[in-house]
């Protein structure tokens, strides 16, 4: 079995991607790991080299500015990487996406059970996404809480955004595709891409925002926040991960006390209500549950 890791950055020393631990979390798991990765000038590729593995691809690229449909250059981005990935199964990470070396035996024990299972498209992770400090993250419905991040590398998917697979069945001749066939994994994602310092979270929402056909308005102010989504975290961060935690991550969070709930908070507030009375989750979610 092989196992190809991939990703796409761009600028991400300056804003505030923990990239390079990222994918050192899952090198060893991997047999090799693509980067597509777009021009910079921050000293990203520098930050790459210093990895030091022979396992890691660089694969320049160059991003569409003219693109500005809802994450689309995103897509073609994680596309430029996935594509040049050789393994058996895939496994993607963004660059705040963290995995603990706890977690590691799980999922390649998974990908080695499922190597010949046909009905095995991908795995499906949890998600942790934390919030504000590494103390607390969030709970809403409106947060994915699980996402395919590994896909067969053997059947024809695709990315409409950086977010989520299609695949692309034989025979349907360019008709609409479905979402992959997952294992859902008792493993999670930490994510880190709301903890990282006030000053560079604003940089990179100015950044990505014309990729978004939005404007930049929504500058993060992490205490703007309804409190109902906000839990406590109490277990350990991946030992890749303390470093940047410490010196890079916000520290504390302060909600707003004055904080009105939009439309969408109240929504998400009855959602979570129906979800603790009835047991279910109503989460969005990009895999059919196999």
């Amino acid at each position: 079995m092989i196992v190809s890791g991939f990703t796409f950055i761009r600028n991400g020393v300056r804003l505030g991607y923990p990239f390079v631990e990222s994918i050192q979390s899952v090198l060893p798991i991997c047999d090799e790991f693509i980067v597509a990765l777009g021009d910079s000038e921050d000293g990203t590729r520098e930050r790459l080299a210093e990895l030091d593995s022979t396992k890691v691809r660089i694969i320049p690229t160059q991003w569409n500015e003219a693109m500005r449909f809802k994450g689309y250059v995103y897509g073609q981005q994680k596309m430029i990487a996935q594509f040049c990935c050789k393994g058996d199964w895939a496994f993607y990470l963004e660059g705040d996406e963290v995995v603990h070396e706890q977690d590691l035996p799980v999922i390649r024990t998974a990908m080695e059970t499922h190597l010949h299972d046909s009905r095995i498209e991908a795995f499906a992770f949890r998600y942790l996404h934390f919030y504000g400090s590494p103390h607390h993250y969030m709970a809403s419905p409106g947060w994915y809480r699980r996402e395919p991040r590994i896909v067969r590398n053997t059947i024809r998917s695709i990315a409409p955004d950086g977010l989520y697979f299609v695949i692309l069945d034989p025979g349907r001749r360019g008709k609409r595709g479905r979402y992959p066939h997952a294992r859902e994994l008792d493993a999670p994602i930490y994510h880190y891409g709301h903890v990282r310092s006030v000053a560079k979270m604003r940089d990179k929402m100015r950044h990505v925002a014309q990729y978004w056909s939005r404007s930049d308005e929504g500058i993060e102010d992490y205490g703007n926040v309804c409190a109902d989504f906000v839990r406590t975290f109490d277990g350990t961060h991946p030992a890749i991960i303390q470093e940047w935690l410490a010196n890079e991550a916000e520290q504390e969070l302060s909600l707003n006390p004055d904080y009105r709930p939009t439309r969408r908070d109240v929504k998400h507030r009855l959602m979570m209500r129906l979800e603790s009375r009835f047991g279910v989750d109503l989460s969005k979610k990009h895999y059919h549950a196999v």
